[in-house]
């Protein structure tokens, strides 16, 4: 297969990119997106509105989708448990969350149409064995029970509307599974714009509900902290947080991107599609935390949300039945997409790592340990919501757990890669790029690790958090200054000169040409580092799901 790839290639990306690392024969060829297509031969500049147009249809829908995804049933519970139990005093989190997107989400893209390989692949390959097992063992546990989430807010939609939940469920599953097994990539892709559009449901709800602009905008623009307990306020501003940079975007977004086939060439129109998706996504929490906060202010409902079904049953409470029908098609549209995104990153990754094929572009026939991997999860997760006893709330706070376990080693890696010239060549990260990186990474670390300690340990205090707060930023200023003055003293290495003229046809090459990978001492203790803190992390999780266990029995 490698040799084909080869042999395809030239014609693909040119000169400067003769071979390249694309593991599956399917992801190379036409670009054929829910709007348009782009002929693999297609290198002609654009000029004028109308070919840049054309062109951004035909490559619009990675980040729409991985972005809509990302307001899914957790979403819409964090978003609107904020909106009920503080009105409008948290809404200023979400425009600081468009950065953090950015940073994350930019990275990914770059990796995706660059190398032409996975991420779980892409870990594997250069960080060993143990960081690509264990990569996606963690990405299979945590979607597995992210699914289970994304069913629940199925449940609860389906629930207020009326219909019966194990036909609901199971069709809702047949739905998800069947618009991915078609062996026709555009046909999904369809489908997943189909419900990028139904999200839009959002809109018509906000302006039903009508909350006081003067007060949204207050809540947005000027930072303020409302009343209450601290440790609360602090885990809830967390979870809106990690609800929107979630380790499974990262996976999903590069894989779909390879198996687009989309290339360098198109990074800018990416970026657009991306930029989309932040409006789609921060427009839709700004309505659900809004919305939740007219709805209960004033009212003995407020400060105490329950869950969606609650949030459903106080619009049609105060404002009528049609608003409340609305949010609930929405929290059911937004979980179908979360889990068709969910369920494909974990195929994406097990069948990348294993070297089976993986394409939307195949049949079942060609790729049956991916398809089988994608709709087995769904059906699991499904079957689970279904059964009787099974404790979904202890499900609900793993995901939470394992999330914040994650998360760093996710970033990190992220990180490394896009600083590794063999991977990227012309593309790696510019010096800014690694500083505004590291200060986010940083501090979505810390923010994990107060997450991870909070839903271990749920009697933290505020001077706990505060103390965790204060000794990360400490740790984290003196950890980077140490590694740049260990930088100062290392002899500089020259790296391979790369054509930067070439620089929108550079593919990454095949895998088994790239250089090892440099462990550097600096590189050899963020990993132990790492290493040490996933494995104390990993014993407080088992012992804490355990005692959960134990108590709901």
């Amino acid at each position: 297969m490698q040799k084909e790839n080869e042999k395809a290639m030239p014609a693909l990306h040119g000169v400067a990119a003769s071979r390249s690392a694309v593991l599956d024969e399917a992801h190379i060829g036409d670009i054929h997106g829910a709007f348009g297509s782009i002929c693999q031969h297609d290198i002609a500049p654009r000029y004028g509105w109308g070919p840049k147009i054309r062109t951004l249809m035909a490559i619009v829908g990675p980040g729409l989708i991985v972005m809509v995804g990302d307001n899914d049933a957790g979403g819409f519970s964090t978003y609107s448990q904020a909106g009920q139990n503080y009105g409008n005093a948290l809404l200023w989190t979400l425009p600081l969350l468009i950065p953090v997107l950015y940073v994350n989400q930019e990275m990914v893209m770059r990796l995706g149409a660059v190398t032409g390989v996975g991420h779980a692949r892409l870990i594997l390959e250069r960080f060993g064995k143990f960081w690509g097992a264990f990569s996606v063992i963690d990405l299979f546990l945590l979607n597995a029970l992210t699914l289970v989430s994304e069913f629940i807010g199925i449940n609860l939609g389906l629930q207020f509307l009326g219909l019966p939940k194990i036909g609901g469920v199971l069709f809702a599953a047949a739905v998800i599974i069947a618009a991915a097994s078609t062996g026709n990539f555009r046909r999904f892709e369809r489908f997943a714009m189909c419900l990028v559009f139904i999200s839009l449901l959002l809109v018509p709800l906000f302006i039903m509900v009508h909350p006081p602009m003067s007060e949204v905008a207050h809540g947005l623009f000027v930072p303020q902290m409302p009343n209450g307990r601290l440790a609360d306020i602090m885990l809830l501003i967390i979870g809106i947080v990690g609800t929107t940079v979630a380790p499974w975007q990262l996976f999903f977004q590069q894989s779909y991107i390879v198996d687009k086939r989309v290339t360098p060439r198109y990074l800018k129109y990416l970026r657009v599609d991306l930029g989309i998706g932040f409006v789609i996504v921060i427009g839709g929490a700004i309505a659900i935390m809004g919305t939740a906060a007219a709805t209960f202010a004033g009212h003995s409902e407020y400060g105490n949300f329950t869950d969606c079904l609650g949030m459903s049953q106080g619009l049609e409470k105060y404002f009528g039945r049609a608003p409340a029908v609305m949010f609930a098609l929405a929290l059911i549209n937004y979980s179908i997409v979360g889990a068709c995104a969910v369920s494909l990153s974990t195929a994406y990754a097990i069948s990348d790592v294993l070297n089976f094929k993986h394409s939307l572009h195949r049949k079942f026939s060609e790729a049956r340990v991916f398809y089988s991997v994608y709709a087995g999860l769904l059906l699991v997760a499904a079957m689970l919501v279904l059964t009787p006893g099974v404790p979904l709330g202890l499900l609900t706070n793993s995901v939470q757990v394992l999330a914040g376990v994650l998360l760093p080693s996710a970033t990190v890696f992220l990180l490394l890669l896009c600083n590794d010239k063999a991977v990227l060549g012309p593309w790696v990260n510019r010096r800014m790029t690694n500083v505004y990186s590291g200060i986010v990474i940083a501090t979505l670390v810390m923010l994990s690790i107060i997450l991870t300690a909070a839903v271990l340990f749920p009697e933290i205090t505020e001077k706990q958090i505060l103390a965790i707060l204060i000794g990360g930023s400490v740790i984290a200023l003196a950890a980077a200054l140490g590694t740049a003055a260990v930088k100062r003293r290392r002899p500089v290495v020259e790296a391979l000169p790369v054509d930067y003229s070439q620089r929108d046809t550079w593919r990454m090459p095949p895998l088994g040409e790239l250089p090892a990978d440099l462990m550097t001492p600096v590189k050899r203790v963020w990993m132990g580092t790492l290493r040490g803190y996933l494995l104390v992390a990993a014993g407080l999780v088992l012992v804490r799901i355990v005692r959960l266990a134990l108590f709901h029995h």
